[in-house]
């Protein structure tokens, strides 16, 4: 069995867990995670919180996850990368997505088109820019410097502490998976469900690390998974049923949803029609009843530290490399009692 290494991730910062966070993340270095994850969308961004977190933190290394490419040009988010991959001592991750289109096109003011184009060109830049040479691009989304102005082609004067810093992206959808195969050295996953992994994930990364001439070695693939510890399955499960509505049902809009359209590629076609019918609706709780155990089941980590230790194994052989955590608790005592659970369950599993 591969070895599999654990991360943290702390979601959306605010809604008054500041602290907790810090101290989760504080924990999750003490116990040796490899990697603490903070998340933005239009709430608090991801850099600010992960320069904070590397300040009161030793050895563990911090990833956005994710920068939103509609709310940064390619040149800035090279530039924060690289300051805090200074600032860290060479602990920073970049990860990239493009976010949705009602964030994009709401928040941003930014078209949400040709995604894919738009994040390969981005990509492009920021290596170029990464690389500490002078900054010129021709492309459909960005051309630099603007021809028939002042501008010059100008270098990055910050040094980061590594000559790569490893990029990773949020991926979904089948063609996203692939671009992210062939131009990034991780992949940022959610509902990921091991009994469907080749299908649903798999499949495309391998197809695109073969056009960049490579295979899955050395590519870190790192879900995020729920996870709270018990002995009341059911009820575990009930405590991440919103958070799957949300999801499956709400996030896009009917014709738009990638997590929903995941669901369906898992097999869940007809329960992901009425989740999202009903959260459309405005029937939260209904589209929440509606979530299927199995579901929750198989992208979750619920139940005993040896149930949990279980389904690691089942993780790390569907090709996992970084298992990152989000923790349910409604204290911060209930919070670092998983963190501390994944620990144990992880050398239960053996993957330690």
């Amino acid at each position: 069995m591969s070895r599999m290494k654990l991360g943290i991730n702390l979601g959306y910062w605010g809604a008054g867990m500041d602290a907790d966070n810090l101290a989760v993340a504080r924990e999750a270095d003490r116990l040796g995670y490899s990697v603490c994850w903070a998340a933005e969308a239009y709430g608090s961004d991801a850099a600010t919180v992960l320069s904070w977190v590397a300040a009161q933190t030793e050895r563990i290394d911090i990833g956005s996850g994710i920068f939103q490419i509609p709310a940064r040009t390619p040149s800035m988010t090279a530039m924060t990368a690289a300051t805090l991959d200074s600032l860290s001592g060479g602990r920073f991750r970049l990860g990239l997505g493009v976010s949705g289109p009602q964030v994009s096109e709401g928040w941003y003011g930014v078209r949400f088109d040709k995604p894919l184009a738009r994040t390969r060109e981005y990509v492009e830049i920021i290596r170029k820019a990464m690389s500490r040479e002078r900054l010129t691009h021709e492309g459909e989304h960005w051309t630099l410097p603007l021809p028939d102005g002042p501008g010059k082609p100008i270098k990055l004067t910050v040094h980061p502490v590594r000559e790569h810093i490893p990029l990773y992206i949020a991926a979904i959808g089948p063609k996203n998976l692939e671009q992210t195969g062939e131009i990034a050295d991780g992949a940022l996953l959610v509902f990921f469900a091991p009994e469907h992994a080749e299908e649903t994930t798999l499949g495309a990364l391998r197809a695109g690390r073969a056009k960049a001439g490579k295979d899955l070695g050395g590519f870190d693939i790192v879900p995020t998974v729920p996870m709270a510890v018990g002995d009341d399955i059911d009820g575990l499960a009930d405590l991440f049923r919103p958070y799957t509505a949300l999801y499956v049902g709400g996030m896009g809009s009917a014709k738009q949803n990638f997590y929903n359209k995941l669901a369906q590629r898992m097999g869940y076609g007809k329960a992901a029609a009425e989740i999202q019918e009903k959260y459309l609706a405005g029937d939260k709780a209904g589209a929440a009843a509606a979530v299927p155990r199995d579901l929750i089941d198989s992208t979750t980590l619920i139940g005993s530290v040896d149930r949990i230790a279980d389904r690691m194994q089942a993780y790390a052989a569907a090709g996992v490399t970084t298992l990152s955590l989000a923790p349910a608790g409604f204290t911060l005592d209930e919070r670092i009692a998983s963190l501390r659970a994944g620990v144990e369950a992880l050398e239960r599993a053996g993957l330690a």
